[in-house]
């Protein structure tokens, strides 16, 4: 083949502790490109309707594209997929460093695991050399000192290693999975249903080098890519300070989370968390994935205190607003420590701010008190609580243990007056971006496969004025801000475009942030597979993949009725630029079903699935 692609999947059976080899079908790959979306495809032709996510015939899914073998600008991207134990329906997340091109070059396009281990495992994985080892040694280690002694007992640091934490191996269902020591698939527990199958980490290295279609064309463009978009990241100044960067300008947005969604201005904190505070406090550089030109993560060094000293990794924006204003906290530093102890113990930083959040409010309201927490006054802005609670929840211990199932489970076992406090969508907390400031997020999080998830749609970007997609009707005149014409259908679109870009793989920030063109992605697809793709097959890929995922969410039970916003993003504002705004979704939600090509319940159309090839 020289088109991107193996064309070869593998298959690790954990009862069995057998590894095998499977041809992928080319129709496969050319409807569903890779990543995220077929690996959709294989979830909902292998997984039966309603399975408890810890069943051993969930199938724990890694997906790479055909951006995985060339040295694509952000091309370290790659989906994990698997049945979530935090909505119990399609859940998926995407993580960077250098595992997926590893897993590219060793000659895999897809790792699919299922079963259960009858003792803790690792899986080995160096070319056409698959091997199950023993991993009871590395039981109890965090996800660090599991990369380090994988690589020093096997005397090859070049593996590159996924692995999970303690919140992993106990169920923690936000537990998530490091890859590298420095990138995370955080969302909807994949760390938890790897930990149920008693995987401990997932070790790859490769030799070889998948071929494509037009080679000199393909590093032409690349180059080309790769020197562009580092151009305009250094001129906007995202490479410069990452994420952080977006702190000052969320916040006076009204974008912000602030006292667990109740509160509406705090620009005094917002400016403390964010660049250039962040860059010079924690002496922040950027740290890339493999092939990428803008490096939006970030290395950290803390010297002072002594008890926040650490050379780590520094936290996400989506960290300094779950763990930081919403929780009323404006020390980067006590925020880093919070984001250290979550990496390393494996749990999912915005689900972990999202749970101490509501923890402080049910204290504040009077629904738990000492008694419950085990002494602790969980008052707004104590750092020392959100480590505290941080570790507690990541080991499933002490009052953090209540959190074990998801925050919404929690809250009804603590009262049904705190069910209204959670703020979620199909039981995954929202990330740090209010709908009631960007109104297409209404929708987006309402009707989002995973649960709430403003990266599965960048639409609040295209209400902002940085981003657009011309190719597809997407443009500067489509939405206005506040208003309601055009963003379900705009929304549509954008989610549309994130599940192509997780199918490629290739990480988002390249197009929304570093201004790489639709066309251009196209013209660079083409190159690599040789098949003559248009912009409009590529986002019909990307629907195609986005519906696979809905029919999942349909079957376990999510329709029109589950495509809800929780009760505060319906409180508005009293001062800033949303007071007095709350977002019209029941109006936006029937102008995206009827771009979607969706009846009233929320399913697919036949015509709609015949027009996509698909079956339900």
């Amino acid at each position: 083949m020289n088109n991107g692609y193996w064309q070869r999947l593998l298959r690790v059976d954990l009862t069995k502790a057998t590894a095998s080899v499977e041809p992928i079908a080319q129709d496969d790959l050319k409807q569903f490109i890779g990543g995220a979306g077929l690996g959709a495809e294989i979830l909902r032709r292998e997984v039966p309707a309603k399975l408890d996510p810890y069943d051993g015939r969930n199938r724990l899914i890694f997906a790479t594209g055909p951006f995985q073998g060339p040295a694509v600008p952000g091309g370290a991207k790659f989906s994990v997929v698997a049945i979530s134990p935090v909505t119990h329906t399609f859940g998926d997340s995407a993580a960077g460093a250098s595992w997926g091109p590893s897993l590219k070059d060793a000659g895999y396009d897809v790792l699919v695991v299922e079963g259960i281990s009858e003792h803790p495992v690792y899986l080995h994985i160096v070319d056409d050399e698959v091997e199950i080892r023993d991993a009871s040694d590395l039981w109890g280690m965090d996800t660090i000192q599991t990369v380090d002694v994988i690589r020093e007992q096997a005397g090859d640091q070049k593996l590159s290693v996924a692995a999970i934490g303690p919140a992993g191996e106990r169920k923690v269902a936000i537990a998530c999975i490091a890859f590298d020591k420095h990138s995370y698939a955080g969302r909807c527990g994949m760390g938890a249903v790897m930990g149920s199958k008693n995987l401990k980490a997932v070790a790859v290295r490769g030799t070889k080098q998948v071929e494509v279609a037009d080679p000199a064309k393909a590093k032409e463009l690349i180059k080309r890519f790769q020197h562009e978009i580092a151009q305009e990241t250094k001129e906007n100044g995202f490479r410069q300070d990452g994420t952080p960067g977006l702190c000052e300008a969320a916040e006076a947005l009204g974008d912000m989370p602030i006292k667990n969604w109740d509160g509406d201005v705090w620009p005094e904190g917002a400016a403390k968390l964010g660049a250039p505070n962040y860059t010079q406090v924690l002496n922040a550089k950027p740290l890339p994935c493999k092939y990428c030109p803008i490096g939006c993560h970030r290395k950290i060094s803390i010297t002072e205190p002594t008890e926040y000293a650490m050379e780590s990794i520094g936290p996400e924006y989506e960290t300094l607003g779950m763990m930081g204003t919403n929780l009323l906290i404006d020390d980067p530093k006590a925020v880093a420590m919070a984001n250290d102890i979550a990496n390393r113990l494996g749990v999912d930083t915005i689900s972990t701010g999202a749970m101490i959040g509501f923890a402080m409010e049910c204290f504040e309201k009077g629904w738990i008190d000492t008694k419950d927490t085990g002494g602790l006054e969980l008052k707004w802005g104590d750092p020392k609580i959100l480590t505290t609670l941080t570790e507690q929840i990541s080991r499933r211990e002490a009052f953090g243990a209540i959190f074990a199932e998801g925050t919404l489970p929690a809250a009804k076992k603590i009262s049904p007056e705190a069910v209204d406090s959670v703020v979620h969508c199909k039981g995954l907390d929202l990330p740090a971006h209010d709908a009631r400031s960007c109104f297409s997020l209404a929708p987006t999080y309402a009707t989002c496969t995973r649960g709430a998830c403003h990266f599965r749609g960048p639409s609040e970007d295209v209400e902002m004025g940085g981003f657009y997609i011309p190719e597809a009707g997407v443009t500067k005149e489509t939405t206005t801000f506040f208003e309601k014409e055009n963003q379900g259908m705009m929304a549509a679109k954008c989610q549309d475009l994130a599940t192509l870009t997780n199918s490629l793989v290739v990480c988002l920030f390249m197009v929304d942030g570093g201004d790489w063109a639709l066309s251009d992605v196209m013209e660079l697809f083409n190159a690599i597979t040789g098949w003559d793709y248009s912009c409009d097959d590529l986002m019909a890929a990307g629907q195609r993949g986005f519906t696979v995922q809905r029919l999942i969410n349909l079957r376990d039970g999510y329709d029109a009725a589950t495509d809800v916003l929780p009760k505060k993003m319906f409180q508005p504002a009293s001062e800033g630029l949303r007071a007095g705004k709350v977002p019209p979704l029941a109006d936006m939600l029937r102008e995206y079903y009827a771009s979607r090509g969706w009846n009233d319940n929320g399913e697919p159309t036949d015509k709609t699935l015949q027009e996509l090839g698909l079956t339900r």
